[in-house]
């Protein structure tokens, strides 16, 4: 899975004009499952996203994470973050997992930040949506399930 982290004051996302999903303070997460993850995937990149300590302490460092801090999170859905960009001008996305899978993989990111005490809400899994966030800092982290030690 490859995920998008941004630390947010606030942040929404809107499908046909309502609010489904909001967060804030805390963490707006695009995500995207590629093809080959599995649940364990999922559910340790939720870990390492809900450990991850990009909020300040006391002193003002990045230190705390979203469970120290006591924030929320909205998670969205976001296949173009499979996009390949290596030739031409448009992006290829073969490599994001088929819809049913990124529906599950998805819904199982999010519900294992639940089960790690992680207020989570969502968007609309393949919806049109309208995502605003107010980025705090900015703070904005690229973190793939591939990429684990």
């Amino acid at each position: 899975m490859r995920v998008l982290i941004q630390r947010v004051t606030q942040a929404s996302v809107t499908v046909d004009a309502q609010i489904v999903g909001q967060t804030g303070p805390g963490l707006l997460i695009l995500a995207c499952a590629m093809r080959g993850d599995d649940d364990a995937a999922a559910t340790a990149l939720a870990g390492r996203v809900a450990r991850l300590r990009i909020f300040r302490d006391d002193q003002g460092r990045m230190n705390r994470s979203v469970l120290d801090t006591g924030g929320t999170a909205l998670v969205v859905s976001q296949f173009t973050l499979a996009a390949d960009t290596r030739s031409g001008n448009r992006p290829g996305f073969s490599s994001a997992a088929a819809p049913d899978d990124g529906r599950r993989l998805y819904e199982r990111f999010a519900q294992a930040l639940r089960d790690l005490g992680v207020p989570t809400e969502t968007g609309r899994f393949g919806a049109d949506m309208q995502v605003v966030l107010v980025n705090d800092g900015p703070v904005t982290i690229w973190m793939d399930s591939a990429d684990r030690a």
